[in-house]
């Protein structure tokens, strides 16, 4: 299935978003991946990234409510949808596929 293939960020920006339920905007995924992979993201590859999944139909995203603190802005927050589950759980499957696949001896060094 080469449509649901997922670049490693993609995964780890689409398990985020599912950890967050609820509560899965901007600020939220950044901070959420930086303190549970000690990892560095920077705002416009985290947004690139939350649109392009969204283009191909993994997350989908509505608006909160307006706030003043953001000038009236108001939050845009992502699901997965059912695609994207089905992408994340392809992914899953072929790491675990190649894990299994590793000879006992190779994890032994």
């Amino acid at each position: 299935m080469k449509n649901l293939k997922l670049g490693e960020f993609e995964e780890i920006v689409i398990l985020t978003v599912g950890i967050l339920h609820g509560n899965a905007y901007g600020v939220t995924i950044k901070d959420e991946i930086e303190k549970r992979l000690d990892r560095q993201v920077s705002v416009g590859a985290l947004q690139i990234t939350l649109r392009r999944l969204e283009k191909k139909g993994y997350l989908s995203s509505a608006h909160g409510e307006t706030a003043p603190t953001r000038g009236g802005r108001p939050k845009l927050f992502f699901t997965i949808t059912a695609y994207g589950k089905k992408a994340v759980e392809y992914t899953r499957q072929k790491r675990n596929e190649l894990w299994d696949a590793l000879p006992p001896i190779v994890l032994d060094l």
